[in-house]
């Protein structure tokens, strides 16, 4: 006898009429939806270390980013039938294709796809359960199942109303299946014969409701045996891996995914007392949070929540009901309270187990030893992590943090820390299970954390015969404390840096460089090599910058602006006299050259004014000149982007200065101001907003030595001119003046 079960993947409903099911059939066999390669890790599914939500990932050695993961909850159906047959000491089986042939057709389809010989795959359509939902007078699909099979405690004979359902729907839409599925379900009654010749007289088949038609109403063992003729194979291996509340919510693996796993956890464990149950848990979440919640909200809330249930004419609340009584109720109309009932509850925080003995790659084994004795346990939620580099502890925490960023592991990103010294970092963790895919894909540097990272960004600077690359592969050495990277990086950097002419390039690895040599010794790492080799690269920098800027087109003056701004923070940050000289040598020559595009001048020549190499009255007169109308307008308007390029703090305090810009625009023609005010608007909106506001306020009050003219002889002031300039100055700082 064969007996089809067709479920809910993750349906707490389904998995409690299932278990019921199980135990009044006795199956002697328990065929369910899954991978085969799955079947040499399912005995760990009854190991009490085991705890849901957890994942089987299976994956193809060689190309790890191939990977699959077949999630399961406490309240899955699939999870349940495996206990089942573990505790009643029966036979489970994954009956369904196995991942060898689908992962070997998903890489053929790629190739094909990149080659233009087919195009991508789209999926069959809407969801076959809107249109039941549509009859029924539901929103949609899902809500309709969780009304109907999901929520209720009891249901008889729901597995042939869904069989009779799904039956229906297939025969009425007449929906094409993807090639996949029909392998899907050619192979699972492939499974079902199998178990047939074998011998079992009670065979127990759970499948997703779709697929429960064609799995008992089955064509011809030879037409199956045609259809899964010469599939190509791949080497698959599997395991399990800690699962999470938020990624039940995607739909991933064999297509399951429910929007409200904390809900249908709760539907799980309190079937009879479903609403005041959920309304004690809201209560508890908000008086942790320190919100007031009384017993009368939350009863006056179940209450609201029965009453809309019994005016849409379902037989008990559900999650919607509920929602909407705690926002009306508890949270006095507030939507964005909700989102904490959100986050905590619909969703929920778990975070699964696996047993310590399940099958690892050494480099997860090594990561999972790190995690405990670092005392830091993956969470599903934001972490933040302030560090300390002066104790052992926190030193070793970044040194496991910068080692995971070097191999693409990104458990945990950095962000600025406040306050001042070198021995602080602030760390933010996430855990996503997505992570141990690229564990398992980076293991083949190496079986340790240490040494894996240390052979990876060796094999990267390998690859790359860039400067700068390298001198960023060094930044991230330094804090991770790689000795023998370190000192290889630093020897490539000195050998490139040897050989290369390109001066853009020497002067992208001088910042990272800088910040190395001048924070890295809070590692007390030996940077004496370091050290000269950003002073000869800033040595041969100055004395290259000058031609390197000949005549440069409006891209590429851009990309040097950032370049000469970088070197100029970076010396200043090292605070080496002989390597400030030369730099700004450097600079002065640029002010000297013809041909230099204004965008540099300007930069070069606000670099200077703020180191105080130009006085007062020769900045003024680089300035007029700048502006002057035997300029192009646009050159003009370039250098003025260089100079004023982030602050305009300069204008504000320098009344000449002020002028001199305040008379230039308002001399410009209409044409050209209309050209160039989309550069100029840019240029001005990069400022404070405190700047931009002081700057209005002067430009209307007139502006120092323009108000006095005007005093001084009324006759001679253009106030068409002025009025204009008023007006001008306004559209760029973005106010009305």
């Amino acid at each position: 006898m064969i007996s089809v079960f067709g479920i809910r993947h993750h349906g707490p409903g389904s998995a409690r009429s299932l278990k019921l099911a199980l135990e009044q059939l006795q199956p002697d066999i328990v065929l369910v939806e899954g991978p085969p390669e799955g079947e040499e890790v399912l005995s760990y599914v009854s190991y009490l270390d085991m705890k849901p939500p957890v994942a089987l990932l299976a994956y193809v050695p060689d190309k790890p980013e191939e990977a699959v993961f077949y999630p399961f909850a406490v309240f899955s159906p699939e999870w349940q039938a495996i206990l089942y047959s573990h505790k009643n000491q029966i036979p489970v089986r994954f009956m369904d294709l196995p991942l060898m042939h689908k992962f070997a057709l998903d890489l053929g389809e790629k190739e094909k796809e990149k080659s233009g010989q087919i195009e991508p795959l789209e999926e069959p359509g809407n969801n076959p359960m809107d249109f039941m939902a549509q009859a029924a007078g539901y929103s949609d699909g899902e809500v309709w199942w969780e009304h109907m099979f999901e929520q209720r405690n009891k249901l008889e004979n729901s597995f042939e109303a869904v069989a009779e359902v799904m039956k229906e729907l297939r025969e009425k839409l007449k929906r094409k299946e993807t090639s996949i599925t029909l392998l899907r379900e050619a192979f699972m009654r492939k499974m079902i014969r199998q178990a047939e010749k074998e011998g079992h007289q009670k065979i127990a088949v759970i499948c997703g409701a779709w697929h429960a038609p064609a799995l008992t109403d089955m064509p011809t063992k030879k037409q199956d045996d045609e259809l899964l003729k010469n599939l190509p194979k791949v080497k698959v291996a599997s395991t399990w891996i800690p699962w999470t509340n938020n990624r039940l919510t995607f739909y991933s693996g064999y297509g399951a995914g429910v929007n409200s796993p904390g809900w249908y956890q709760h539907l799980w464990e309190q079937p009879e007392d479903l609403g005041i149950a959920w309304m004690a848990k809201v209560a508890r979440v908000f008086r942790k949070k320190n919100m007031d919640t009384s017993v009368a909200h939350v009863i006056e809330a179940f209450r609201l929540a029965e009453s809309l249930a019994a005016i849409r004419g379902l037989a008990r609340p559900g999650l919607q009901e509920l929602n909407e009584a705690t926002q009306s109720v508890i949270c006095f109309g507030d939507e964005i309270q909700l989102e904490l009932i959100f986050k905590e509850l619909i969703i929920g925080t778990d975070i699964g187990k696996v047993p310590e003995d399940a099958p690892q790659v050494p480099l997860q084994k090594d990561l999972e030893r790190l995690q405990k004795r670092l005392r830091l346990a993956p969470k599903p939620f934001d972490q933040p992590y302030t560090l300390d580099l002066r104790q052992p502890n926190d030193l070793e925490r970044s040194k496991l943090f910068h080692r995971l960023s070097i191999l693409g592991i990104e458990w945990g990103h950095q962000e600025e820390v406040s306050g001042k010294g070198t021995f602080k970092e602030q760390w933010i963790l996430l855990w996503e299970p997505e992570l141990m895919i690229k564990v398992i894909e980076m293991g083949v540097w190496g079986n340790t954390i240490e040494e894996a990272s240390t052979k990876y960004i060796n094999h990267l600077s390998d690859q790359t015969n860039s400067i700068s690359e390298v001198s960023k592969l060094l930044q991230k050495a330094i804090p991770s404390d790689l000795e023998r990277s370190v000192e290889k990086l630093m020897h490539r950097i000195g050998e490139l840096s040897s050989v290369s002419s390109d001066i853009s390039q020497l002067m992208m690895a001088i910042p990272p460089l800088a910040y190395v040599s001048r924070y890295g010794n809070v590692r007390k790492t030996d940077l004496s090599l370091l050290i000269s080799i950003v002073k000869g690269l800033v040595i041969r920098v100055s004395i290259g910058l000058p031609n390197a800027c000949f005549s440069l087109n409006d891209e590429a003056s851009e990309e040097m602006f950032e370049r000469i701004s970088e070197v100029n923070g970076s010396i200043n940050l090292i605070q080496e006299n002989e390597l400030i000289e030369p730099w700004r040598n450097s600079l002065k020559e640029l002010l000297q050259k013809p041909q230099i595009h204004g965008l540099i001048s300007g930069r070069a020549c606000r670099l200077l004014a703020d180191a105080k190499e130009i006085d007062v009255d020769e900045l003024s007169v680089k300035f007029n000149y700048a502006l002057s109308t035997a300029n192009e307008p646009s050159y003009s308007a370039s250098w003025l982007e260089g100079f004023l390029k982030g602050s305009g703090m300069i204008l504000l305090l320098d009344e000449t200065l002020w002028n001199i810009l305040y008379q230039w625009m308002g001399n410009l023609e209409d044409e050209v101001f209309v050209q160039l005010l989309p550069l100029l608007r840019r240029n001005f909106s990069t400022f404070p907003p405190a700047e931009r506001r002081k700057l209005g306020e002067k430009a209307k009050s007139g502006g120092g030595s323009l108000v006095k003219a005007k005093k001084a002889d009324d006759s001679k002031f253009d106030h068409v001119r002025a009025g204009r300039s008023l007006e001008v100055i306004g559209k760029l700082i973005g106010i009305e003046i």
